[in-house]
């Protein structure tokens, strides 16, 4: 992808994606989401999910599965309230974005 993805859009696209299943989700699942729509690194994503912990937007729970602990991430209340405003600022933003293209000249 020619963008770049700056940091507000990814903290959106891991928030989005981790609020798919309200159990939660693990990060390396969220990674092969996230990639869905963008190019992204497992040592680009967890830094991004811990700082997410940190500012309480995800929820972290350790579960062993197969004798492996397996970290779980999923939305705290705070983390929706930010989901919530990232999709109407995105809404907003894109919109005048394909706006922009449209009305340009090929």
């Amino acid at each position: 992808m020619v963008f770049n993805t700056g940091s507000a859009l990814l903290d959106a696209i891991v928030l989005a994606v981790a609020s798919r299943d309200a159990e939660g989700t693990y990060g390396y699942k969220i990674t092969q989401d996230v990639r869905q729509a963008i190019d992204i690194s497992e040592s680009t994503l967890y830094p991004v999910l811990r700082r997410l912990q940190k500012e309480e937007c995800l929820a972290v729970q350790d579960v062993a599965i197969d004798g492996r602990n397996r970290r779980y991430y999923r939305l705290t209340e705070k983390g929706r309230a930010q989901l919530k405003l990232y999709r109407g600022e995105w809404a907003a933003y894109s919109q005048k974005i394909s706006r922009i293209f449209k009305e340009a000249r090929l």
